[in-house]
């Protein structure tokens, strides 16, 4: 009995620490290219800040076991690499993109 009830709080607390994905904005899809400045390949979501020829945004990847899954490695995610995402843009935060897909060289995965 114990045990179960500290697998159901485990559960809860895990559930309520991840955010939804309702504050982007699907109807207004982007595609951005650059360089890649910093990369971080940690739970719940990697990311990365991509400078474009505008400014630099922070780019929400998937998981790290997803995008391992996929054959995404860390190490393709170096800094100075060029890189492409398409994804929505945070609905409040003008420099934040949700990707949908990141391509770097001539290798394009699916993240969602």
């Amino acid at each position: 009995m114990k045990r179960l009830f500290l697998l159901a709080t485990l559960v809860a607390a895990t559930a309520s620490a991840h955010h939804g994905w309702s504050e982007y904005n699907a109807d207004t899809p982007l595609q951005l290219s650059g360089t890649i400045e910093e990369t971080g390949y940690m739970q719940p979501h990697g990311y990365v800040r991509l400078k474009t020829a505008d400014k630099t945004w922070l780019v929400v990847l998937a998981p790290p076991s997803r995008m391992e899954n996929r054959g995404l490695a860390k190490d393709m995610l170096a800094t100075g690499k060029k890189a492409t995402v398409y994804g929505y843009p945070n609905r409040n935060k003008p420099d934040e993109l949700r990707a949908e897909r990141i391509t770097i060289g001539d290798k394009t995965t699916e993240l969602r």
